[in-house]
């Protein structure tokens, strides 16, 4: 094959969440980045996402956390696990202890909107239909037969991933089992009829949801048994019978805005990574939505890949950082996937699983249980393994105040930041890549810590040497 000239360093399927993060983060070090979207214009269904507190304390490390709160509703941090209604404990390890429920469409866009602001292109309309990689490059063939090259290709294409099939990486798990079909319609009979019906109904099935969604608009969730074999988008037609087969009653629904469903299948691709092609979000991991994990999941997948993917690209990246991407998260979508399948059996109206619920739901009135799942579907309770040393090494640090303000402002960036209370300490051959604070008038326990881009605690102590030796292993040699 002929290879055209790199035209950048970076390509990425897909422009949803994780590949508009990816391209933003990898723009913050000045690498080439393209998006390809093969849809010509964004999802028209509103479908309302969260974000969750690990995902609100990244939109803080890059500046973007005011401009998403502008288009969010904020809620408490409860009641995520298995939908039991039990409030957050006391005491959250963060200083964003919320969610914030905002349109997928509009982080999308946000994210999108961001990333083009540093200087990403987005090309729609645009899709992968092959590649071929060698030791110095991947080339790409368009579906319109456009061949481009690029150093590296990511997919961020969703849980269809063209990428990964062609990539031929396994993607083992359940196939779906049910669906549930989601929507926005009028409806023709009373509020107080249908909320009466769907306290009822939610006794014993946890999935259904009917309810107002503004300007007379309600939002439709319900279950479905089985899948259909053709995957095709729902009919009105098909709510209206499952409505009445679940609630005796269709609602009246008509005039609807936007009709979808998803199914429950589990797959967890077997490899990140393959030479230079690597996969992200969706691409990467599917689950059910209980939880609502799916999305924040992708974004720190990015938000974790981005900056060692630059380090590569910009020639400074220590021989196995970009290794310790799917070392990292692989294990991360393991623990997402187990306590989504716990929550979908908690959902279950069998005997069995009912009684579980009961259970889960006076477990949790302890605060121990309910801190343990609410740190870890809000994804606070990652500890990255970088060996031996103290509990706070490898896990993320909260946005602290410092003598400049907050933590997180001075991580927009996305480069590596020592805060240094000896101010004996020095970042020395390193300070193009890592920031240095001394001083910080931090609330520290320690007296010297190294933080990632991502906001993780690479190293931590009061020793140059030491120091020096942990530099080296997250931001390669000296300059």
């Amino acid at each position: 094959m002929h290879f055209p000239q790199y035209t950048h360093d970076v390509i990425i399927a897909g422009c949803g969440p994780a590949g508009a993060m990816l391209a933003a983060e990898l723009r913050l070090h000045d690498v080439r980045v393209l998006v390809l979207e093969k849809e010509t214009e964004p999802a028209s269904f509103v479908r309302i996402v969260g974000l969750h507190i690990r995902s609100i304390e990244l939109m803080a490390m890059r500046g973007l956390l005011d401009r998403v709160r502008e288009h969010a509703r904020q809620r408490p941090a409860g009641g995520f696990f298995a939908a039991i209604a039990k409030p957050a404990p006391e005491g959250l390890d963060s200083a964003h202890a919320y969610l914030l429920g905002i349109p997928q469409p509009v982080i999308v866009h946000l994210l999108e909107e961001h990333a083009k602001e540093l200087g990403a292109q987005v090309r729609r309309g645009c899709a992968v239909a092959g590649f071929e990689q060698d030791d110095e490059g991947v080339t790409i063939e368009l579906a319109d037969g456009e061949l481009m090259r690029s150093r590296y290709l990511v997919g961020c294409d969703g849980g269809r991933s063209t990428v990964r099939k062609l990539l031929g990486v396994g993607f083992p798990g359940e196939p779906a089992r049910s669906e549930t079909l989601m929507g926005e319609m009028e409806v023709g009979v009373p509020q107080e009829e249908i909320a009466a019906k769907v306290t009822e109904i939610r006794e014993s099935n946890k999935v259904f949801s009917l309810g107002p969604f503004g300007e007379g608009v309600y939002r439709v969730v319900v279950p479905v048994a089985g899948v259909s074999e053709d995957r095709a988008e729902p009919t009105l037609e098909d709510f209206k019978r499952q409505l009445r087969a679940i609630a005796g009653t269709d609602f009246g629904v008509h005039s609807p805005r936007w009709l979808s469903r998803f199914g429950d299948a589990t797959r967890l691709a077997e490899r990140y990574r393959v030479g230079r092609v690597l996969l992200a979000g969706d691409a990467a991991h599917i689950h059910p939505p209980a939880g609502g994990q799916g999305l924040n999941l992708g974004v720190q997948d990015a938000f974790n890949l981005g900056w060692k993917l630059a380090a590569q690209i910009r020639g400074w990246a220590p021989e196995t950082l970009l290794d310790t991407y799917q070392a990292e998260r692989h294990p991360v979508a393991e623990d997402v996937l187990d306590n989504t399948r716990a929550q979908i059996e908690l959902h279950s109206t069998e005997p069995g699983p009912r009684a579980l619920r009961r259970l889960f739901t006076e477990l949790m009135d302890f605060d121990e249980v309910n801190r343990h799942l609410i740190e870890k579907i809000t994804a606070i309770d990652i500890r990255y393994d970088f060996g031996a040393g103290p509990d706070l090494l490898g896990r993320r640090l909260r946005d602290i105040d410092v003598k400049q303000g907050r933590l997180y402002g001075l991580l927009h960036r996305g480069r590596g930041l020592l805060l240094d209370r000896t101010e004996r300490l020095t970042a020395g051959g390193w300070s193009d890549r890592v920031d240095y604070l001394g001083d910080p008038a931090a609330a520290l326990d320690v007296p010297c810590l190294l933080l990632r881009p991502d906001g993780h605690i690479a190293w931590i102590g009061d020793d140059q040497q030491d120091l020096d030796d942990h530099l080296s292993r997250w931001f390669g040699k000296p300059a």
